[in-house]
């Protein structure tokens, strides 16, 4: 736990001695959790992630240069990060070895600039259990799991569930506990079980995607940059450009093969097949709206322009100019007055 040992003597040094021993990288495993860092500056924000289910990592696929998820990402923005990879494909960060690293851990990161929390799924559920213990500032989840307890979600009905009730869910952070933690709760309202999750946070903002579901097809959105663009503005101005993101997930929506995969993935299910294609419907005809909505927006006045001035010299080329601008503005009398000139 070199870790440990080397925050509680940094934390204590004057801010030139601090930044003389830094950058500070390195490993640990504790139980059946891998923790990776990389400090740089207290003045900088501190984020902690988990992982989440799928990245089924072995302590044999741990080297030198392996990266924890969200590690990279979060060196790329130029932060102190904290990365922990669950192990296995059963693991909900109950080891008690990583408790006693993370209780251990929280007095000594006080005097970072801000403390930040990201997880998706499994790991949104360590960074609201652990919220509170490591006194977040800031938290951004993506679909969270806030228990497995059943006696606190019993609509939780999930097989992953009935799996996880090997662990202690009534011991010390098997539930949310954000303290005074702000932040971004994001999912799917049409998931019963995910949205019942999220009411559990409500001291959180609520930044709902349609049809986002729950990882199905957490792959398909990262190829559209969609978990980094929102984590990225997150990271870096520790909050999230609201109206950005509404406009990001409309853009996203009317891509032509969101939906189908969306079908795809959902197709053992005829209730979510059923609001897809309802969705789908909906946003096509919201897709046309837009499009139309950008026709009217483009200024057509530079091709006019354009037109008008060489239509003397290259009276062919003025009309090709002006047929163009008739294509973006069909209803503009200017426009047609002139062709019928020129022609």
């Amino acid at each position: 736990m070199k870790l440990l040992y080397w925050l509680e003597e940094w934390t204590n040094l004057p801010r030139d001695e601090q930044q003389s021993l830094v950058p500070m990288t390195g490993g640990d495993l504790l139980g059946d959790v891998y923790v990776k860092y990389h400090i740089i500056d207290a003045n900088k924000p501190l984020l902690i992630t988990f992982s989440p289910a799928g990245t089924n990592y072995q302590e044999h696929d741990i080297t030198d240069d392996f990266s924890p998820w969200a590690y990279k990402l979060a060196k790329k923005q130029d932060v102190n990060i904290i990365a922990f990879q669950h192990l296995g494909i059963s693991n909900w960060f109950r080891h008690r070895n990583l408790l006693f690293f993370i209780e251990q851990l929280a007095p000594l990161i006080g005097g970072f600039k801000e403390r930040l929390g990201y997880g998706l799924s499994r790991g949104g559920f360590a960074v609201g259990a652990f919220a509170n213990l490591l006194k977040l500032d800031k938290v951004l989840l993506f679909h969270p799991v806030s228990t497995k307890n059943k006696e606190k979600a019993p609509w939780d009905d999930r097989s992953s569930t009935d799996i996880a009730q090997k662990f202690d869910w009534n011991g010390d952070y098997h539930d949310l506990d954000l303290g005074h933690a702000k932040g971004y709760i994001i999912y799917d309202p049409t998931n019963r079980i995910d949205r019942a999750h999220a009411k559990r946070y409500p001291q959180l903002t609520h930044l709902r995607v349609f049809g986002m579901g729950h990882s199905v097809h957490a792959t398909y959105l990262n190829k559209f940059g969609f978990y980094k663009d929102v984590a990225v503005d997150f990271i870096s101005h520790q909050q999230v450009d609201i109206a950005q993101f509404r406009q990001q997930t409309k853009t996203l929506r009317f891509k032509e093969d969101y939906y189908r995969r969306l079908n795809k993935a959902n197709k053992s299910s005829p209730h979510r097949l059923a609001l897809l294609s309802t969705a789908h419907t909906i946003l096509a005809e919201e897709k046309a709206e837009h499009i139309q909505e950008q026709k009217d927006a483009i200024d057509v006045q530079p091709l006019i322009d354009v037109a008008i001035k060489h239509q003397d010299e290259h009276p062919n080329d003025a009309i090709k100019v002006l047929e163009v601008a008739q294509q973006l503005s069909p209803d503009d009398p200017v426009i047609d007055h002139k062709l019928k000139q020129l022609k």
